[in-house]
């Protein structure tokens, strides 16, 4: 009995067709060229300025080190978290 909204980038991985599978479920696309709109932008660039930027990888396992290490540095973070990606104009209303 619930209806949900998924909102998307433009992203071509991003372009299938999952509102026509499901009845309750209705996909927004952003427009394209605003990461303004889309949080995870803001996310990105505070892991490649603080943590992951300007540095190389010994390996695959040295990747996923490092990545995991950065985003468990920044999820205890949780007032920058709620910083970077609140939206005053995005409110989520559960019934």
């Amino acid at each position: 009995g619930r209806h949900a909204l998924v909102i998307m980038d433009c992203a071509s991985w991003h372009s299938i067709k999952l509102n026509s599978r499901f009845k309750n479920l209705s996909i927004m696309h952003l427009p394209p060229y605003s990461p303004e709109l889309n949080p995870i932008e803001q996310v990105w660039a505070w892991l490649r300025a603080n943590d992951l930027g300007n540095f190389a990888f010994k390996n695959y396992e040295d990747i996923v080190d490092q990545v995991s290490r950065a985003w468990n540095n920044f999820r205890h973070q949780v007032d920058h978290v709620k910083s970077l990606c609140k939206r005053d104009w995005a409110n989520l209303i559960i019934n």
